[in-house]
């Protein structure tokens, strides 16, 4: 039997977890105990921070693991490509993990290499913005963090020093990143690599709060583009990947499209998107299962996708600015097309990053779902 190494235990693993177990695989899985609900589903559990990498290399070396890999988890990414690349195992180099998982690096790789993306700057002291002559509006954001955690658009000059220095406390390198705010639709790219080799999974169109904090309200496959959008998406994409260096595995890559139809990268994760877009919504629009196909690569047991299927797939999330959802999540599956539906607090919050939602609802139709 083979071992596969998770690294992370929360819900957002468990997936990873379940799917593995499903393919009779040993599964050994790190994180914090606190919220590691992965915990009781592995065979093993190590209560190890994934930040702990020489920690972690050392019990999968110990355990003789055969891969290793994590899903939804920017800060999951390098620990996973430094065991990988230590045991000779198949992965991402750990180079490459460390540009992916820091926006600024991110953006030098990308101008580097020709790809369109916002001007930038990264900051480490909330002063250094004082004395820049800046074009408004702006973008402060973490360097290193996700979930729409300390990211705010900035309009004029007065909050702009208190929210770089918000970013800066969320970082854990204590970076931000102060960039062009781009105007236009939001859409993230699924890839899966292999060896170099880049496939195609879907594109997502997104719905978020907007300004200040751009929360993601929604999400639904397949994005209504056009052909010719999607194959500039598809050929950037690559290109993105190939500039950072990452050859394995999944990714989930956002951009922006301008009204005038210009595209621009906004950024790169080495893993599949998270809010459900690669565990649930991709296999509900093209059949492929991704989290199988995560555990391929890592195994060195890759198979090309198979697009078998074409559906209509989404989740929406419940919070204060979605209360006109609360009808669907008190009838539970009122709609024949609703395939999960979670409510996981009571109370509606009005969000500033992901984590302040209170539930979801995943559907899958012949059609768009809107309510």
């Amino acid at each position: 039997m083979k071992t596969l190494a998770v690294i992370g235990a929360s819900y957002l693993q468990l997936p990873l977890v379940k799917k593995a177990k499903e393919m009779l695989l040993r599964v050994i899985c790190f994180a914090w105990k606190e919220g590691a609900v992965c915990a009781d589903e592995a065979d093993v559990f190590y209560p190890i921070s994934i930040i702990e990498k020489e920690d972690i290399l050392d019990v999968c070396r110990k355990e003789r693991i055969d891969g290793i890999c994590t899903i939804a988890s920017d800060v999951a990414a390098p620990t996973v490509a430094y065991v990988a690349e230590k045991m000779g195992l198949t992965g991402n180099s750990y180079a490459a993990s460390v540009i992916a998982n820091n926006k600024y690096l991110m953006r030098e790789a990308f101008l580097k290499a020709g790809i369109p993306c916002p001007r930038f700057k990264r900051v480490t002291n909330p002063d250094e913005v004082k004395s820049e002559n800046w074009e408004f509006p702006l973008i402060v954001k973490p360097c290193d963090r996700s979930g729409s955690l300390g990211v705010r658009k900035i309009t004029d000059i007065s909050g702009l020093v208190q929210s770089v220095e918000d970013a800066i406390a969320f970082s854990f390198k204590k970076e931000a990143i102060v960039e062009q705010y781009i105007d236009g639709r939001e859409i993230s790219v699924e890839f899966i690599s292999n060896n170099g080799r880049h496939f195609p999974l879907s594109i997502t169109d997104k719905v978020t709060t907007g300004a200040p904090h751009f929360v993601e309200l929604e999400h639904h496959e397949p994005a209504q583009l056009n052909q010719e959008q999607y194959n500039e998406i598809y050929s950037l994409t690559c290109r993105a990947l190939d500039a950072l260096g990452i050859t394995n595995g999944a990714s989930h890559t956002e951009y922006k499209i301008t009204e005038d139809g210009n595209v621009s990268i906004i950024e790169l994760g080495a893993r599949m998107g998270g809010d459900f877009i690669g565990s649930d919504l991709v296999p509900l629009s093209t059949g492929y299962d991704f989290v199988k196909g995560v555990i391929q690569v890592a195994l060195g047991e890759f198979k090309e996708p198979i697009i078998a299927r074409n559906c209509f797939s989404g989740v929406f999330f419940l919070c204060k600015e979605t209360e006109r959802l609360l009808p669907f999540f008190q009838k539970r599956r009122s709609l024949p097309c609703i395939t999960r539906i979670e409510t996981e607090r009571p109370v509606l919050k009005s969000v500033t990053c992901s984590a302040d939602r209170s539930g979801y609802m995943i559907y899958q139709s012949n059609s768009r779902l809107v309510i």
